[in-house]
């Protein structure tokens, strides 16, 4: 049951990385995204397009791993699974802990990416020790 829900909240994560990739990756300079991102201007967004592109990738391949771990965990390939949705989750929430401390404009979308990775590894925590 615990294991079950932990993939749930992976799975929430990795599509909330994946729809922040295409955000990044493709739709940066598109206007609904810049007023999520904060982006004042078009010329700023142009400006950041190419370090935007990439760290969509980076959010793609985070949320790549929390997805094929909940499913291998799910199809009962548990070690590979869990290790896979520790090592994506854990890099999501550590890296929304960096955007929370070091953007306090943006501490609110931190909290956002932070809440379903962390609340993964807590069930997970929880699975190992129970």
């Amino acid at each position: 049951m615990m294991l079950t829900a932990a993939c749930v909240f992976a799975i929430l994560a990795g599509l909330l990385h994946v729809v922040i990739f295409v955000l990044e990756s493709f739709r940066w300079t598109e206007p609904k995204t810049m007023t999520t991102f904060s982006i004042p201007s078009l010329q700023e967004a142009e400006a950041t397009k190419e370090m935007a592109y990439n760290q969509g990738f980076y959010n793609l391949f985070l949320g790549a791993m929390a997805l094929v771990g909940a499913g291998l965990a799910l199809c009962g390939q548990q070690v590979v699974g869990v290790t896979l949705m520790i090592a994506g989750t854990a890099s999501m929430a550590l890296a929304a802990l960096v955007l929370f401390t070091g953007s306090p404009d943006k501490r609110g979308a931190a909290l956002k990416q932070f809440a379903f990775p962390a609340i993964t590894l807590l069930l997970l925590l929880l699975f190992a020790v129970l």
